[in-house]
């Protein structure tokens, strides 16, 4: 068990490390990435990330959350769940530009704070 935590806050510490001055994804992954979060994410978290088999991810749920802490989860997964690690799929830039979002309350770029535009054709 000590070896696995030692193990856990090193790759934590050296996540944090190579992370932490990382441009953001360009435009285009930015939309990629927020469809892969309401689709992918979504399959457990709910389609409209209000809760599902995972908890919600809304900026309301995540208030008291750090981006850290998120972007860690996002690529490690949650050890004993069913929250997979993300890291052969997502960059630690893309996973911290994920986490920023997800705290803001996520929108696809360039759709507005309502949602992705099939969203907003289907309220009218």
């Amino acid at each position: 068990m000590w070896k696995a935590a030692v193990g856990w806050c090193g790759a934590a510490l050296a996540c944090a490390a190579g992370g932490a001055a990382a441009e953001p994804p360009a435009p285009a992954r930015q939309l990629e990435l927020a469809r892969l979060v309401r689709q992918d994410c979504g399959s457990c978290h709910g389609l409209t990330l209000q809760g599902g088999l995972g908890p919600p991810l809304t900026a309301a749920a995540l208030r008291g959350k750090s981006a850290e802490y998120l972007r860690l989860t996002i690529l490690h997964g949650r050890p004993g769940t069913p929250m997979p690690p993300w890291r052969a799929l997502l960059t630690e830039s893309e996973a911290a530009w994920i986490a920023e979002q997800l705290l803001k309350g996520l929108t696809e770029p360039g759709s507005g704070p309502r949602g992705n535009r099939d969203d907003r054709q289907r309220r009218g």
